[in-house]
């Protein structure tokens, strides 16, 4: 399980941008229980993502598949990483930076 940051501006609109972008990048509408939303996709048997405390993060929690090939594994990475883009506001570099100053 993951926490990230929320950029500035971002925060208001979280929850609509944290489906959305499941819907935008994996082109499935995700399972929702109690605030949960869950989706299944290429390397992913499970991506969960949920708002954090105050709605301030982003909580990602996943499981992968180990049967898959290689071209598979690349296309969901890019995906994910594309996900996580949109809805934290923080490319890959900038998300690296805040994990970074938070385990300091």
């Amino acid at each position: 399980m993951q926490e990230y940051s929320i950029k500035r501006g971002y925060g208001k609109n979280l929850a609509e941008n944290m489906v959305q972008g499941l819907r935008d990048q994996f082109g499935i509408e995700p399972e929702e229980s109690d605030g949960h939303y869950v989706v299944s996709y290429g390397a992913l048997k499970r991506l969960e993502v949920w708002t954090g405390e105050k709605g301030k993060t982003l909580i990602v929690d996943t499981e992968s598949r180990t049967d898959v090939d290689d071209e598979t594994i690349i296309d969901t990475n890019r995906r994910f990483r594309r996900y996580l883009e949109q809805a934290t506001g923080y490319n890959s570099k900038e998300r690296a930076k805040k994990a970074k100053k938070m385990a300091e």
